[in-house]
């Protein structure tokens, strides 16, 4: 037998198992894909210790057409005599149904809790969207519109409204609008700014990350944000825990999302083409000018949830802003271990702030 014919057998036999290797993840891989369509895209059952469903609670994944629109809305409970909270996410399309599993159940035995995703945003995107559905006139449309499905529904004169993020914005103007709707407002990671473009805002994150970069002595960071400017601005701020504190990048979040029960694999791919969408097609038509500008005054409490590490939405000038506002009650409260999102990363204490809100906000005051 021949040197050659030696090397070709073993070169076979090296290709046969690096085939099997192959073979056997792809039939894991199509064993978690299978299994993720087979247990996602709903959500489960608000069960007692012996898992058996509580009488009267909700749980419903549903679409709703909202302005003319199909969208994706979640409702949770253990009982349907709870106040109703509804949450408004960030981005503007960047949706929070993905991580609520993660945060939220432990609040779902004193509110019912409702989370949205926008029109063109998370499970409620379509390819089609035309691009003149996304203004913020009909975003608050659709708000007005789903607390009075709420409302009705659950027998309540009036909800709590949480604003995430870009969710703030949102939330600052509907209750500016229609404080007839809503018993109190939380904003979480406050925004000041129009609710795009904020230059105060981004020279503070500037500043954070030149700061940042010189004290851990990481000179690229300086490098990158000088040489391409605000499309680096995201990754530093989570590089230097400014989002997420205890994290460095988007990825515990996305993994928080295949985890979702209500999310499907196809859900959580369509949040990039989501964020695409209102990126390039999103309209600013009210208010003209910037919340710290505009609104000043509003007929509703208001509470200010804010990360002491927060950079996404600079914590200093919410704190500037919640100083200039007006409003028959107002709360500051720090989340010391937070950056921009206290709910996801101080679940516990999040909870029982929002039980103290509720408490001192009873329904008919």
């Amino acid at each position: 037998m021949t040197a050659s014919s030696d090397l070709r057998r073993l070169a076979w036999r090296a290709l046969r198992a690096v085939l099997a290797v192959l073979g056997v993840c792809a039939l894991v891989l199509v064993a978690l894909v299978l299994w993720h369509v087979t247990t996602h895209g709903r959500t489960p059952p608000i069960v007692d210790a012996d898992g058996k469903v509580v009488p009267g609670s909700v749980a419903s994944l549903e679409r709703m057409q909202l302005g003319g629109v199909p969208q994706s809305v979640l409702i949770r409970g253990r009982s349907r005599t709870n106040p109703v909270l509804l949450f408004l996410h960030g981005g503007p399309g960047m949706p929070a149904m993905y991580l609520a599993h993660a945060w939220q159940r432990p609040l779902e035995n004193d509110f019912t809790i409702v989370q949205w995703d926008r029109r063109g945003a998370g499970k409620s995107y379509f390819g089609d969207i035309p691009p003149h559905y996304l203004t913020v006139r009909r975003l608050l449309d659709d708000t007005y519109e789903l607390a009075n499905i709420l409302r009705g529904r659950f027998a309540q004169d009036r909800i709590f409204l949480v604003g995430h993020s870009w969710g703030t914005y949102l939330g600052m103007l509907a209750v500016r609008e229609r404080p007839d709707l809503f018993r109190a407002y939380v904003g979480v990671g406050q925004m000041t700014g129009a609710g795009h473009e904020d230059t105060v805002a981004a020279r503070l994150q500037a500043e954070f990350i030149r700061r940042e970069a010189a004290r851990r002595g990481v000179p690229e960071a300086v490098r990158e944000l000088d040489a391409e400017g605000r499309s680096v601005v995201e990754k530093w701020v989570f590089r230097f825990g400014g989002e997420v504190h205890a994290a460095t990048s988007w990825w515990p979040l996305m993994r928080l999302g295949l985890e979702a029960p209500e999310y499907t694999l196809g859900d959580v791919l369509r949040i990039p083409k989501g964020l695409r969408l209102y990126s390039r097609a999103m309209t600013f038509d009210v208010p003209a000018d910037t919340l710290r500008d505009d609104i000043l005054s509003v007929q509703v409490p208001v509470y200010f949830l804010a990360g002491r590490w927060d950079e996404t939405t600079p914590s200093e000038l919410a704190e500037r802003y919640f100083a200039r506002l007006a409003a028959p009650r107002k709360e500051w409260v720090w989340f010391e271990e937070s950056a921009h999102f206290p709910f996801l990363e101080e679940p516990a204490r999040f909870a029982q702030v929002m039980r103290r809100i509720a408490a001192e906000n009873p329904a008919g005051r």
